[in-house]
């Protein structure tokens, strides 16, 4: 049996390894143009399929029959075939938001929800929430009556949840609403966008306090129902949350921060290949995109300049997945640069003994000195981090204590990973 997700862009996509976890049948993506999607669903090799950006509504003239849910809330996300050869519509993306409500528990019997988008993913959005018997539900839209250039108006809302694209992988560190400072009565934030794991918009809201959650234990539950279509098999629904958590882990980055001269990259190394992981250097990718060494780049530039390249540095190793990147000692002296880290990072701050800091090599330290640096960018460290790990070394130096960190730093994180969605 042959399954798939059909849409136009799916390199973001994680549905290949949540259907890998939900049972053994072969599971491709199909990117398809507009000119190819008629052509593809009268004539492609496939039994099922999941549908996303920007054919849910565009399969529907294809579809022999539709499901009720299919029919209510006017969005087909799932595609089975029938024993004739026709096409049978279906809707599991309620399903799936059905399932993150309950999960979150925020959705309002009483009060305002904000939902931002009114195709696709919204449909089955509004639909749900009628459904769970919520409070009045606004639709904000680019050019609908309610857009976002009045949606201040509605300053009363208690929940949001976006249902469009935006801050979605590759266009990571954007958001749908510039801020949550409009919203007091806010409770509530939802995010359909699962990558990456923590959107701008989640940020903004945990930054504030308010619970959050992102969009991947929806994309898990409406695939676990998908496959149930797909197979005839009934899965447990306790299924969801493993599989969540696994894919959540797999795709989460460990990011780890601390002094220069902290091991960052000794010990980042060490834990990659612990945990079977790429390694990434943010200086290493700057220099070699720069084409210059960092010590030039400061003493010919200035800080100031090279804090510029090292956010852009940061942003694009950041925005990918499953690595163990090492950031530069500075790197949190740029507000900036804490969702960049966060978005789809845990990040592990690197204590090492400050008397036992090397200055060779580092312009920064032996410019202004380590009690200086240390009196800055400590608090810093302390605030950023999800964990601390005391660096270990002996009289020798750091080296024979960096398997020990990394074996340290392995069971402080890999209990966090699943849990960053």
């Amino acid at each position: 049996m042959s399954f798939g997700l059909l849409g136009q862009t799916l390199s973001h996509s994680f549905s290949p390894l949540i259907h890998a976890e939900l049972g053994s049948y072969e599971y491709k993506l199909y990117e398809k143009s507009p000119e190819e999607l008629e052509g593809f669903l009268l004539n492609g090799d496939f039994e099922g399929l999941n549908v996303t950006i920007p054919y849910k509504k565009a399969v529907i003239p294809y579809c022999k029959s539709l499901s009720e849910t299919a029919l209510a809330v006017g969005s087909v996300n799932t595609l089975t075939r029938l024993p004739c050869g026709s096409l049978r519509g279906d809707n599991t993306d309620s399903y799936g938001f059905e399932y993150l409500l309950r999960k979150s528990s925020l959705y309002p019997r009483e009060g305002k929800t904000l939902v931002l988008g009114s195709w696709g993913s919204s449909l089955a959005v509004q639909y749900v929430l009628d459904a769970m018997g919520a409070g009045e539900v606004v639709v904000v839209s680019r050019q609908g009556k309610v857009n976002y250039g009045n949606i201040e108006e509605h300053n009363d809302a208690v929940l949001i949840v976006n249902t469009t694209p935006v801050g979605m992988y590759p266009n990571n560190g954007s958001s749908p609403i510039p801020s949550l400072d409009p919203f007091p009565k806010c409770r509530g934030v939802i995010d359909l966008v699962y990558n990456p794991a923590r959107t701008l918009l989640l940020l903004m809201a945990r930054e504030r306090g308010i619970p959050a959650i992102g969009g991947l234990a929806m994309l898990t539950a409406q695939a676990k129902r998908a496959s149930e279509l797909f197979t005839k098999n009934t899965i447990p629904d306790e299924t969801i949350d493993k599989v969540t958590e696994k894919i959540a882990a797999l795709n989460c980055n460990i990011v780890l921060i601390g002094m220069p001269g902290s091991g960052k990259t000794s010990v980042g190394r060490a834990l990659a290949e612990r945990m079977g992981r790429k390694f990434a250097d943010s200086d290493a990718a700057l220099a070699e995109t720069s084409g210059r060494a960092i010590p030039d780049i400061i003493s010919r530039d200035g800080e100031e300049a090279f804090r510029l390249l090292e956010t852009e540095a940061l942003k694009a190793l950041c925005r990918e997945r499953g690595l163990v990147i090492a950031t530069g000692g500075g790197a949190v002296t740029r507000p900036c640069n804490r969702p960049i880290l966060r978005q789809n990072g845990l990040v592990v701050f690197l204590d090492r003994d400050l008397s036992a800091l090397p200055l060779w090599g580092r312009p920064l330290s032996q410019a202004r000195g380590i009690a200086e640096l240390a009196g800055e960018r400590l608090p810093l460290y302390n605030e950023w981090s999800d964990i601390t790990v005391k660096v270990k070394e002996d009289e020798r130096g750091i080296e024979e204590g960096i398997e020990e960190t990394a074996g340290q730093a392995y069971e402080k994180c890999r209990p966090e990973l699943g849990r960053i969605y």
